[in-house]
């Protein structure tokens, strides 16, 4: 499980950790993160506003635009705001490196106001050639604010604090979008007067490069870095750099890609699906779309309460899950819904096309809003992790332009997605068997991420341990060190320990385990992934007992975690057992701080030898039971056996290490 460095790179002039109950909404009202959001917010509005006002107006009022088709303008806009990303990121990632990002951001934001300036001109002049350059430089704009954007949040946050302020961030983006395509419908609908257009497009980019100067400085990641521009040579270099930051961290990035290209593809078809299979009207279309952006607000919000205060990837798999589970049936509620409102149409008791009332008093329909809104639940708790794990686990002198492959990534999957919808409904496949085959592709990417990286997969079985069955209560966390090795040893109570000790740890932790548990068919597969260190007994199995002593002394040098159970074997009767002396020739070999650990809450489960009846076992697996992880301050190499015992006996609860209370 060591994909990625072994310190996470939170900043360290953030303040000081805040209380592990302390609400995210918290961070809206403090300097360090606050003026940014609202900055964030108002960029993100006007992206939206200004492309939906052209479209609008292209749509309902194209004698006086132009003679082209509506959705040929539509297709050009989408294609001029995603083009800048793939010629410009990479530079724009150099600069947020290279120069204080606040900096960055109020420079962003003055040319914000001089294209929203150069909009307004359009829409005077009627000229759909200057409103889709304005459109080009907006697409400018985010390409240079992304790389600052997501790389400021780990300079100015708290490691603890990174989900929750990644999931305020993506929270308020989407609802920014959606209400800035809500604007711009309500408003082209009321007026065309140019005057009120470039009103409210000034008035969002002044409102956004105001709350800029708010934002604290943050200091410059790579002072000494040489700028180079370049669109093919400096874009080919960001996107290799992204992908030697490691295996965790290039995953990531194409799990993130991934997401974008699913979004895509799905968010493309809502038009069609709401017009044709709905057969609504755009009010329809509308609140599909209002859905989904509340689906994912919801998600990004829920990830800092399912994460326990911390970068939990455990959570993108239960996302992968949902994105493909509601996808999929999403297609299948909306032929359900079309076939139903069919018949309806042929008995003469409904008509098209449906207002939203009428849609949602139809039978059906709940469902697809449902399926919808679960999309982006699960799509937050998808991607929300993900940016809080590239933030930490990326150097802070490359971040934005790590950022920056993100965001080249990120578009290309997206004309990818584009091509493929395109092609597709060319061939003939409905927008419903489009969408399942969206729900089955991402099934299949999933499985093959989290194949090729299984810490996905652990990370997600420990956090299902620990939040749907126990309720877990930790002290002492503290003591586990950020970086550098040292050795745990806590006792051993059950086969999930090392789960609940891997969600209590946000470090990679390299676990010596026996060596016929660790040979079980399938679950081999899983433990030689995460790097399990296989032991035996020197009487039963010599070789395989020093192969393991060198591996704990190899990963020790290397400055990894290794967890050793003393005890050598799964507790029989809820005590600590006498600790072998195997840790004792370990710390000999190479001496590191070694922390005692109380595992508390496990004896009566079903995974413990308790000796439990099936059913009994069954019974224990109610959730919400508690369950205790004290560490105790780190004890030096010398320290003897029998101390070590002693300190984790005691943090196990009274020498009875493992009974529930």
């Amino acid at each position: 499980m060591s994909s990625h460095p072994s310190v996470p790179h939170a900043s360290s002039a953030a303040p000081a950790t805040p209380a592990p109950t302390a609400s995210q909404f918290r961070l809206l009202t403090q300097r360090r993160f606050g003026p940014f959001f609202a900055t964030q917010l108002a960029g993100a509005f006007n992206d939206s506003f200004l492309k939906q006002l052209v479209i609008l107006l292209v749509t309902f009022h194209s004698t006086d635009y132009t003679t082209l088709s509506p959705g040929l303008v539509a297709n050009a806009a989408a294609g001029l705001f995603i083009l800048p990303f793939v010629l410009f990121s990479a530079y724009a990632g150099q600069l947020a490196d290279r120069f204080d990002k606040a900096r960055v951001i109020r420079l962003v934001k003055m040319a914000e106001v001089v294209i929203m300036a150069v909009a307004s001109v359009g829409f005077f002049l009627k000229s759909l050639p200057v409103l889709l350059v304005s459109i080009f430089a907006m697409g400018c704009h985010s390409a240079f604010f992304g790389p600052v954007k997501y790389s400021l949040l780990p300079r100015v946050l708290m490691k603890e604090e990174l989900t929750g302020g990644n999931g305020l961030l993506e929270m308020g983006t989407f609802l920014s979008i959606l209400l800035g395509t809500l604007v711009a419908g309500v408003l082209a609908a009321m007026t065309t007067n140019p005057l009120w257009l470039s009103l409210a497009l000034l008035g969002f980019a002044v409102l956004g490069l105001v709350s800029s100067w708010f934002i604290p400085a943050t200091g410059e990641a790579a002072p000494d870095l040489k700028l180079h521009f370049s669109v093919v040579s400096e874009t080919i270099a960001t996107v290799k750099m992204g992908k030697h930051e490691g295996k965790g961290v290039w995953n990531s990035l194409l799990a993130i890609s991934w997401f974008w290209f699913i979004g895509a593809v799905v968010l493309s078809q809502i038009p069609a699906l709401g017009k044709e299979l709905l057969h609504g009207d755009t009010t329809v279309v509308t609140l599909l779309l209002a859905t989904f952006s509340i689906g994912i607000a919801a998600g990004s919000l829920l990830c800092e309460r399912l994460s326990g205060h911390k970068v939990e990837i455990g959570l993108v798999p239960v996302g992968s899950i949902g994105l493909s589970v509601f996808t999929a049936d999403l297609a299948f509620s909306a032929d359900r819904f079309a076939e139903r409102f069919t018949a309806l149409m042929q008995s003469g008791a409904a008509q098209a096309p449906l207002d939203w009332t009428h849609f949602l008093a139809l039978s059906g329909s709940w469902r697809v809003l449902g399926d919808i809104a679960l999309v982006g639940v699960f799509g937050g708790l998808f991607i929300v992790p993900l940016y809080a794990f590239v933030q930490l686990w990326t150097s802070p002198q490359r971040q934005s332009r790590i950022i920056s492959a993100n965001n080249i990534l990120n578009a290309l999957f997206m004309v990818v997605a584009a091509g493929l919808s395109g092609g597709l409904l060319a061939a003939g496949l409905s927008v419903t068997g489009l969408i399942l085959v969206c729900a089955t592709l991402n099934a299949v990417v999933a499985l093959y991420i989290y194949r090729t990286v299984p810490e996905f997969l652990w990370r997600f079985l420990s956090w299902f341990v620990v939040h749907a069955i126990y309720r877990l209560r930790a002290t002492g966390k503290a003591h586990i060190p950020e970086e550098g090795a040292a050795i745990l040893a806590p006792n051993h109570v059950s086969y999930v320990d090392a789960l609940v000790l891997s969600a209590l740890c946000p470090r990679p932790i390299r676990f010596v385990m026996d060596a016929s548990i660790f040979r079980v068919p399938v679950l081999s597969w899983l433990f030689r992934q995460v790097n399990a260190i296989p032991i035996a007994s020197a009487k039963k199995e010599p070789a395989t007992l020093e192969k393991a002593l060198a591996a704990v002394e190899e990963a020790l040098r290397q400055g990894e975690l290794v967890c050793v159970f003393p005890e050598g074997a799964l507790t029989r009767d809820g005590q600590v057992a006498e600790f072998k002396p195997g840790i004792r020739r370990m710390l000999d070999t190479t001496p590191v701080p070694v922390i005692p650990i109380g595992l508390s809450g496990l004896w009566e489960t079903a995974f413990a030898r308790n000796g439990k009846s099936v059913g009994a076992r069954l019974a224990s697996l109610r959730p919400g039971r508690r369950l205790d992880v004290n560490v105790g301050a780190p004890l030096n190499a010398s320290v003897d056996v029998e101390t070590l015992r002693a300190q984790v006996v005691a943090l196990s609860g009274s020498g009875a290490a493992t009974r529930s209370t």
